[in-house]
């Protein structure tokens, strides 16, 4: 252990001989604190909203998606089909099919996604789980289901318990309907339950039968996407690389991440912005840090001048101020850990703070990251080094003490 250490982490506990370097002292610990805790639960939070929304998201979106590069359809040879089953890593593959429709039930009349999904769809998502009235059926012997985003459900004010009053499905024909003839295709489904994932999928999703939705669209082999399931236990990226040699270049095969990209680079911007705001709040705090050593570097000048009678250079005299400074960051940062960890197992075990209205959960999700920690750590650190460095400047310039002959 060197010199400057020493004599810095002596200091850093030694009786003040003016009782206002102490008050300052503690008001700089206690900030940096409250400051330490405030960015490791800023983080935290984030964090469990960012967990939240992608396990909801997961409910809906597969592990991997494929979609053509060009166009809205495509159609593979059932031969290459039963090649990407049997790629490592794909446990199944559900091949759905989206298009624009126009829904009425009895008075109300909205625009939403018609989604024709096959027999596999359920195994590939959780969708199951979200079912919040009825059930997720899509065929009851020849009769075609449909299963409605909660939000769709709510627009058009469907009753799915009702066995007497279907849902119109209007779709426009691809090779229109000549100057006397019907545009649309109509057909009317029974519904069988309603879902809640996320807002932007119950607000315009309706789920039926992929023969369904062939029928609509007038078609017997294309399909939008095919949502595939990786076995637990391997690897997605590597599920993903094996589907793009297979597929080539005219395929787009994304994750679960970058299927909703757009979202989740904002929920990270987000996360990351307010750490940087509550770091230039942690700034702020560091001026009563500096005044705390500056104030300390005029009470022992007197040591600092015998110091360097003895021989110590300028830099040990530095480096004594500039550790002092990391010293007292690392107390203040070790006991707003203390205090983050203790509010965020509360927050898991108590529910500390509630969310009002009707949500999903009823209490901020959180979730502690030991990566944000370091973080936090570093920059706590790296504010306290700075703030050190005008106080151990003017150290420096203490002079030694002159022997008298």
């Amino acid at each position: 252990m060197n010199l400057s250490f020493r004599i810095a982490r002596r200091y850093l506990f030694a009786k003040r001989s003016t009782n206002a370097i102490n008050i300052i002292s503690g008001i700089s610990i206690f900030g940096l604190s409250v400051g330490t805790a405030a960015l490791i639960l800023l983080l935290s939070v984030f964090n469990g909203f960012d967990d939240l929304i992608s396990a909801m998201y997961g409910n809906f979106n597969p592990d991997l998606r494929v979609t053509p590069k060009t166009g809205k359809t495509f159609v593979l040879e059932e031969s290459q089909l039963n090649r990407i089953r049997n790629l490592p890593g794909v446990e199944f593959v559900s091949q759905t099919l989206e298009e624009i429709a126009f829904f009425e039930y009895e008075d109300k009349q909205d625009f939403g996604l018609l989604k024709g999904v096959d027999e596999y769809y359920d195994l590939v998502t959780n969708i199951d789980s979200t079912v919040r009235e009825g059930r997720f059926k899509l065929t009851n012997g020849d009769q075609q289901l449909v299963v409605l985003g909660m939000g769709m459900r709510t627009k058009l004010a469907v009753d799915v318990t009702s066995p007497f009053r279907g849902i119109n499905v209007y779709m426009a024909k691809k090779e229109g309907g000549g100057l006397f003839g019907e545009p649309f295709r109509r057909r009317t489904v029974q519904p069988s339950g309603s879902f809640l994932v996320q807002q932007d999928f119950d607000n315009q999703y309706v789920i039926s039968s992929l023969e369904f939705a062939r029928q609509m669209l007038a078609t017997s082999d294309e399909v939008s996407a095919l949502e595939i399931k990786v076995s637990d236990g391997y690897r997605i990226i590597d599920a993903k690389r094996a589907l793009e040699a297979e597929l080539g270049p005219d395929f787009d095969v994304k994750d679960r991440y970058q299927q909703e990209e757009a979202f989740m680079k904002l929920m990270q911007l987000e996360k990351w912005m307010g750490f940087a705001i509550g770091s230039l709040m942690m700034l702020l705090i560091a001026f009563n840090l500096v005044g705390s050593l500056w104030m300390f570097v005029l009470e022992k000048k007197k040591d600092i001048a015998i110091l360097k009678s003895m021989g110590a250079t300028n830099r040990t005299v530095r480096n004594i101020f500039l550790k002092e400074g990391v010293l007292l960051s690392a107390l203040g940062l070790g006991i707003g850990l203390t205090l983050a960890v203790l509010l965020y197992l509360a927050q898991k075990q108590l529910d500390l703070v509630s969310i009002p209205g009707s949500y999903v959960v009823s209490a901020y999700p959180i979730s502690l990251r030991w990566g944000d920690v370091l973080v936090v750590a570093v920059t706590v650190i790296g504010i306290g080094l700075l703030a050190s460095v005008p106080p151990a400047l003017r150290a420096v310039r203490v002079p030694a003490l002159i022997r008298e002959e």
